[in-house]
C-alpha cells in the first residue's frame, strides 16, 4: 500500500501543480494559441508524460515501469485531449496503472533495464 500511496502522491504532483497552464492546453494537437505554433503539441504531451515517468521510475527504482508508465501516459492523455475519454476516465486509467504497477511489484516482478 505505501508503494501504492507514494505513487498517487507522484501522480498528483505531476498532473496538478507540475503540469503548468501552457503545458495542460498546449499537449492538445487542438490548441490554436501562438505558442502552439513555436512549441508543437507532442513536445508538450511527451514532456508531461516524462514527468509522470520519471516520478514512477524515481518512486519504484524501475526503469521499465518509468518507461511503461511514459507509454500509457502519453496515450492516455492523448485520448483525452482528443475527446475519446473525460476527466474522470483520464484520472480512473491513471490510478488503474499505478494499482497494476504496485500489484506487479508486490507479486515479485522487476522490470530492471540497463
Amino acid at each position: 500500500m505505501l508503494l501504492f500511496f507514494q505513487m498517487l502522491v507522484g501522480h498528483a504532483f505531476m498532473d496538478f501543480p507540475m503540469q503548468n497552464g501552457p503545458m495542460a492546453t498546449e499537449k492538445s494537437r487542438h490548441s490554436t494559441t501562438e505558442l502552439q505554433k513555436q512549441v508543437p503539441w507532442y513536445y508538450w504531451l511527451t514532456a508531461h508524460a516524462l514527468l509522470h515517468g520519471g516520478a514512477v521510475l524515481y518512486i519504484t527504482g524501475s526503469l521499465g515501469f518509468g518507461l511503461i508508465e511514459t507509454a500509457l501516459h502519453w496515450i492516455i492523455d492523448y485520448a483525452k485531449c482528443e475527446r475519446w475519454t473525460n476527466i474522470h476516465i483520464d484520472q480512473t486509467l491513471h490510478v488503474v496503472c499505478k494499482a497494476l504497477w504496485a500489484l506487479l511489484i508486490f507479486n515479485g516482478v522487476r522490470l530492471d533495464i540497463r
